[in-house]
This record gives C-alpha cells, structure tokens and sequence, in this order.
C-alpha cells in the first residue's frame, strides 16, 4: 500500500524474505519462495494479467537468482546482505528498465533510467542494511542457519 513513484516500480520490501531464506533455503525451494513472492503480490495488487506483472516477474527473478549465486559463490563473509541487496536492485531496476524500452518508453528509457537506478540502489542499501542487523541480533535466525550464537 506505499505509494509507487512509478507504475512499475516498488520500494522492495516484499524482497526481504527472499534476501532472509538465500542463507537458509536450498536452490529450489528458494525458487518456490520467489514464485510464491510474485504471484502472491501480482494477486494482492490486482497486477497477475498485466504489464506490470511482467515487470515484476523479471526483475524478480533476475535479482532473486543473482543475489543466490553471488552469495552461494562468495559466502557470507565476502558479500553481505548490504552488497546483495545493491546488486539486486540494479539488475531488477535494469531487467525493467529493458521491458520499459521495449513495451513503454522507447528511446526515451534513458531520461528515467538514472533516477530508477538511483532509487533502486538506496532502497537495496536500506534492505541490505536491515537484513544485516536482523541476521545479527535474531537468534532464530542464527538457529537455522547453524550460526554461533
């Protein structure tokens, strides 16, 4: 219900279990917890039959899967939940910025390009930064993922 300053484009909040379960889920029922995110939001926005459905089908999956293989292939200790949430969102902002040329925008992609990216990059800091303290002070969190407390 947070106001959108473009149709297709959202804060990221409903991204936060999906940063939460890379540590935790295994590939594919981390790709059921991605489907699961984007269908239950395209049912709760009225947006399953729409253009933005694709927006956000795209960008999810791309940042879902990316920030998965980053974290599994460096570790925790080499990429944190900070650097997830920022390579995120520039490949969700990029991979919709790509659909708002092809179906929207045409050439003139380029003139909302810099501030979507802008703003994609901060909300991924913000989400980064709040998945960094509550893996940090959550003891559930440390429990399922074999974490010393």
């Amino acid at each position: 219900m947070i106001p959108k300053p473009l149709p297709f484009m959202r804060i990221g909040f409903a991204n936060l279990p999906l940063m939460l379960a890379i540590d935790s889920f295994s590939f594919p029922s981390f790709i059921v917890l991605v489907c699961i995110k984007v269908f239950g939001q395209a049912l709760i926005t009225g947006t399953l039959f729409s253009y933005i459905f694709l927006f956000s089908i795209s960008g999810t999956f791309l940042s879902a899967v990316l920030m998965f293989v980053f974290r599994r292939m460096l570790g925790r200790e080499k990429i944190s939940f900070i650097g997830l949430g920022t390579l995120g969102a520039f490949f969700s902002s990029l991979s919709q910025l790509a659909l708002a040329y092809v179906f929207i925008f045409r050439e003139n992609t380029h003139y909302i390009a810099p501030a979507f990216l802008a703003a994609g990059i901060v909300t991924g800091i913000t989400l980064g930064i709040f998945c960094e303290v509550f893996t940090r002070k959550s003891h559930w969190y440390k429990t399922i993922n074999n974490r010393e407390l």
